[in-house]
């Protein structure tokens, strides 16, 4: 976090300890995208001194801005606290995705379960949010939940919606200098008009924008393509941020081509711009989608560094 000087010990103090009237752009309010030492391809690198792959993940994968995925935590407050201050004592952005609502992975069923209950959800999405409090922080908000309705019953439907709803509100309201973004799924996933009314029924308004390719392959020219789409019919355009992390080469045809598939290679870093208003890196590079495609025997959120070692040579 950047400080200004203040005239007076007590002037200071007001500054410091007050939340500001409006909130502010954590883009403008940092130097850069925080890179997470603990993230999983960094904690192999770490333990992995002497292994001949070591080198280039650590040179192309565990050096950049990668997203911490959150779930199930009793602590998420102090944990999502922990993460938040880290980044900003270097005055950097982290990018948190929130991934711990009932019915998660409704269609894919390889990264299920989530919150026991929408009880336990509400309490831990508010809580999730007052760990940000004030620090800047980019979020995005439940991948695949609003894609996946149609893998739900009419009742699962409603009650994401309404916690969906629910989490922008306490985003909105305890984290002022988030950007939030509601995933919107994908560009080979439902169509940009029932997107559009799903992210507005979700209180998309309350929050920065929405996200789109989370954990898939599609290109960039692609999902923003996608994304503007499901502009035109939300009836007030919002920003929207991209997951470039392994779509340099495109998703192939093959139907279950979002798992594990061979020939994906790494995108763009993070950056501002590039045609949306964040190109990110969503998913952890190296991290099985599930049991499937060339990681047949990796399970969902673990890290393989041969899907790594793939992924840095597009093979």
């Amino acid at each position: 976090m950047r400080w200004i000087a203040c005239p007076t010990v007590a002037v200071c103090a007001v500054v410091l300890l007050s939340p500001p009237a409006t909130a502010a752009s954590p883009i403008s309010l940092t130097s850069g995208f925080y890179v997470n030492p603990s993230s999983a391809p960094a904690v192999w690198v770490q333990n992995n001194p002497n292994d001949s792959r070591r080198a280039q993940i650590q040179g192309s994968i565990s050096s950049q801005p990668i997203a911490r995925w959150f779930g199930n935590d009793a602590n998420i407050a102090s944990t999502v606290a922990s993460h938040t201050g880290a980044a900003d004592g270097q005055d950097k952005l982290p990018v948190l995705v929130a991934y711990n609502i009932p019915n998660r992975d409704a269609c894919g069923g390889h990264s299920g379960g989530g919150a026991g209950s929408a009880g336990a959800y509400r309490t831990w999405i508010a809580s999730f949010a007052a760990g940000i409090g004030t620090k800047p922080a980019v979020v995005i908000v439940e991948p695949d939940a609003l894609a996946a309705y149609g893998c739900l019953t009419q009742v699962q439907r409603d009650e994401m919606a309404g916690l969906l709803r629910y989490a922008t509100e306490q985003l909105k309201a305890k984290a002022p200098n988030t950007y939030a973004y509601l995933d919107a799924g994908n560009a080979g996933w439902g169509t940009p008009s029932t997107m559009a009314y799903r992210l507005n029924e979700a209180g998309v308004a309350n929050i920065r924008g929405f996200s789109v390719n989370v954990s898939n392959y599609y290109t960039t020219s692609q999902s923003i393509t996608y994304a503007n789409a499901v502009n035109g019919f939300l009836g007030t355009a919002r920003p929207f941020v991209v997951d470039t992390s392994r779509n340099a080469n495109g998703r192939n045809s093959d139907p279950n081509g979002w798992c594990n598939p061979a020939g994906a290679k790494l995108g763009v870093t993070a950056r501002t711009g590039g045609g949306a208003e964040m190109l990110l890196w969503v998913k952890t590079p190296g991290v099985s989608d599930g049991p499937c495609g060339i990681a047949p025997g990796t399970p969902a959120g673990t890290f393989n560094p041969d899907l790594a070692v793939r992924l840095i040579n597009g093979t």
